[in-house]
């Protein structure tokens, strides 16, 4: 994959051909850090502002923070990917409305949401899901990316993320567009099979009982019990007892009724439960954040199936990693 630099205004400057280090994570921390020797620095060519991309790919974003480390006579060269940018705008509902709600096809939604908080940076296609919503409400103030990725999960998509080269002499750009998740369960299995690394846990110490605490004072205190059950869902009938029984408490005393406290409660128990994770490290694939894959191990008998969760592309010179992460609660 061929690193390329580009200046603050999308026009490419050439191809990075210095030593280096890259770590870029996608889908977690969405930043990214390029360490290069010291003597490799070029002030007219790396500089705040500077655009970093692998043409095709969401791999790329902007540096916003240089650190010069003289006793191992470095440059660390930081900043946020293209989809850590969307995870610093915020979607505020409209003045005197509790909730912004949309209706709408998918990219038409994108579009719209977008508007132009990122000038001509990002693009969505005029193209058609050929999928529609109806008032689809985003919880209040979240991220730009977050409204988006889980309006398009509702709808079985996923949030596609690609930088655009432009013509000789024109800057680029990053195209936006909602796409079908891909579902290579059938396709694509990580095992001892593929010969690649890998490590798959099953963590079973989660929380199964969560006491969601709403308002009021003490006896007159709303109070919710939500239960993981033994297929993995929740609901208010108690499963777990005895030693299988682990208990945590929810203070949302700030919550305005008692679905809202069932809603947040609910979230909340989900990021506290059992879950399996599986991550890999190959370099023979290409999947994206949002498809659906396996992973198994023969050795344990451990296998998740679930969606990538989280990209983290590595280049120490010329070798090239992707590491791929998928969590799940099954």
């Amino acid at each position: 994959m061929e690193l390329i630099i580009a200046s603050p205004g999308g026009k490419e400057i050439g191809f990075w051909n210095d030593g280096k280090e890259l770590d870029l994570d996608v889908g977690d921390t969405n930043d990214f850090e390029i360490t290069i020797p010291l003597e490799g620095w070029h002030t007219d060519r790396l500089g705040f502002g500077t655009q970093i991309f692998i043409p095709n790919t969401e791999y790329g974003g902007i540096i916003g923070d240089i650190q010069t480390r003289t006793k191992s006579g470095t440059v660390v060269l930081a900043g946020d990917t293209w989809r850590g940018l969307l995870a610093q705008e915020i979607i505020v509902p409209p003045t005197g409305q509790d909730y912004y709600t949309i209706s709408g096809e998918l990219n038409t939604i994108i579009r719209t949401l977008m508007g132009n908080r990122y000038g001509s940076l990002f693009f969505v296609p005029i193209t058609s899901t050929g999928v529609t919503v109806q008032n689809y409400q985003f919880e209040r103030y979240c991220t730009l990316l977050s409204g988006i990725e889980k309006l398009l999960y509702s709808s079985n998509h996923r949030l596609d993320i690609k930088y655009m080269q432009g013509d000789p002499g024109q800057p680029g750009y990053v195209q936006l567009q909602a796409v079908p998740v891909g579902n290579y369960v059938d396709r694509t299995e990580f095992s001892q099979d593929c010969k690649v690394h890998f490590q798959v846990r099953d963590y079973r110490r989660g929380i199964n009982h969560l006491i969601c605490l709403g308002k009021g004072e003490l006896r007159n205190r709303t109070v919710l019990n939500l239960y993981v059950q033994e297929d993995g869902t929740i609901g208010q009938t108690q499963h777990y007892k005895g030693l299988d029984h682990r208990a945590a408490v929810y203070d949302y005393s700030s919550v305005e009724d008692e679905s809202k406290l069932q809603e947040d409660g609910i979230k909340r128990l989900r990021e506290l439960m059992d879950y399996k994770e599986c991550e890999v490290s190959v370099d023979d694939i290409s999947l994206e954040v949002g498809d659906i894959v396996s992973g198994r191990d023969y050795v344990t008998g451990i296998s998740v199936q679930k969606p990538i969760v989280r990209k983290i592309l590595k280049i120490d010179n010329e070798k090239e990693t992707v590491d791929y992460k998928l969590k799940g609660d099954d």
